[in-house]
């Protein structure tokens, strides 16, 4: 209920309002049955954007210190958290990655569709990094489709930094359901996993226009001084090859 009240009174009809979203490709989520949507990462604001423009409820996984803060602020956080369709994962430990895919994998046994974020972290700059696998193991896994999801906006609505919220226009695109059958009993198998990824990267990039940049964002945000920008590759690895 909470979660429709959020689309549908507050702040979603806000966000129609000030932001003026437009939506392409909705007809390419499918009316029933489990599927991913995997997305570019831009800013916070993009986990209520797509659910705002999508038919259908998204579940997103979330660090589960959201659910677990003590104090009347913990309670309310947990409330909103899982209200708007977040489930938690613990990420912490050496088999978090593992764990994570196993909520993936029951959500979408569930007959849910699950967002993920191939790149696992916000983009530091706009432009679109190098995506993990783990996308792709699930989706080799379970025979899902996997819907591309392009965000386009989002970073300038919510940059990085003190939390603001700008007028902005924002657009998200549905893409269509990318089979990966052919692959068929070859999860496992990290040269498909990553031919995998890469496509769903590939889309993405086509998708939103943004300059492709074959490193991890995260590796990025660690290791390199601030300022500096690694150097864009038009397209990922193994598609590139």
């Amino acid at each position: 209920m909470f979660y429709w009240l959020l689309k549908y009174v507050f702040p979603g009809p806000f966000m129609h309002l000030f932001n003026r979203p437009t939506v392409e490709g909705v007809e390419n989520i499918p009316v029933d049955g489990p599927v991913i949507l995997a997305g570019n990462h831009l800013s916070f604001t993009d986990w209520l954007f797509t659910p705002l423009l999508s038919p259908r409820r998204i579940t997103y996984l979330a660090k589960a210190e959201y659910f677990t803060s003590p104090g009347i602020k913990g309670r309310l956080q947990k409330f909103f958290f899982s209200g708007t369709g977040q489930y938690p994962i613990d990420r912490s430990g050496a088999d978090a990655a593992e764990s994570a895919l196993n909520t993936a994998r029951k959500l979408l046994d569930e007959g849910r569709v699950v967002g993920l974020y191939p790149e696992g972290t916000r983009s530091p700059d706009g432009r679109l990094y190098k995506g993990k696998t783990g996308v792709a193991r699930v989706a080799l896994e379970t025979g899902v489709p996997v819907i591309p999801v392009a965000l386009i906006g989002t970073d300038e609505v919510c940059p990085p930094g003190p939390f603001r919220w700008r007028m902005r226009k924002v657009s998200v695109k549905f893409g269509k359901p990318i089979d990966f059958s052919r692959y068929e009993g070859m999860g496992g198998n990290r040269f498909v996993e990553r031919a995998v990824t890469d496509e769903i990267m590939y889309e993405l990039m086509r998708m939103s226009g943004r300059e492709y940049v074959d490193v991890y964002a995260a590796s990025l945000k660690k290791g390199v001084p601030s300022g500096s920008r690694p150097e864009a590759d038009r397209v990922p690895e193994s598609i590139a090859g």
